[in-house]
């Protein structure tokens, strides 16, 4: 089960780059010419598509970043289907509505990591999935929070092959997730109880060697004991 995250301010959601990385646009410009004055007039009218293009993306991505900040709160009071469909009495849209509408944002993609978690939290498994596999986000922490929600739901789906191998991949994700080790060991025992014996050695002496003040040192060396008895 994934952490609750710490209550976010609207002022938060704007100015952290941990949640607001927002969305770049990027340019595809052909300069392709035969006469200066047509390269001319296709550059100008591709530069203001794209200008207007980007506008619209940032001003999205702000609304999307005050429609997050009132839904947070039903969130963080466990509130998960209101956080999930939206409390009219309070003014607050739902998270799926706000990834519906602004998905393609950076402000959006951080909605679907919280509609995720919110199904999680009531059990809804496979809409969960589909919220943590369409994250495609800047953010390298939620990033990897959302391999590891797969990971858990593969697992308990007993798909242990895939499960290992996105713990892992999460886990690999950054070097400044403190779920790192927790990862590692998880995709360690799956691997170990799969008969991936050299793989989840190597695992548990990532732990050994980079994670020594985590939970996940001690526990790595019962199952170092295991493999090499």
């Amino acid at each position: 089960m994934l952490e609750r995250k710490k209550k976010i301010t609207k002022k938060q959601i704007k100015e952290d780059k941990l949640v607001t990385v927002y969305y770049e646009v990027q340019k595809f410009v052909s300069e392709f010419q035969t006469r200066i004055l047509i390269g001319v007039a296709v550059v100008a009218l591709v530069t203001v598509a794209v200008i207007l293009y980007g506008n619209k993306t940032t001003n999205d991505n702000k609304k999307a970043a005050g429609l997050l900040a009132k839904v947070i709160p039903l969130y963080e009071a466990t509130s998960f289907k209101d956080a999930i469909e939206g409390q009219p009495s309070s003014g607050a849209i739902g998270l799926k509505s706000i990834v519906d509408q602004y998905g393609n944002t950076e402000n959006g993609e951080t909605a679907k990591i919280y509609l995720g978690n919110s199904y999680l939290m009531i059990g809804n498994f496979d809409e969960a999935y589909k919220c943590f596999d369409a994250y495609s986000g800047k953010n390298r922490l939620f990033k990897a929070t959302a391999l590891a929600a797969k990971a858990g739901i593969l697992e308990n789906r007993n798909d242990m092959e895939k499960a290992a191998d996105l713990y892992k991949d999460a886990a690999m994700i950054t070097k400044n997730d403190p779920a790192n080790a927790e990862y590692l060991l998880r995709a360690g025992i799956i691997m170990l109880k799969s008969g991936r014996k050299d793989e989840a050695k190597s695992l548990f002496g990532i732990i050994k060697k980079d994670y020594k003040t985590s939970a996940a040192f001690s526990e790595a060396d019962k199952y170092l004991i295991q493999i090499e008895s």
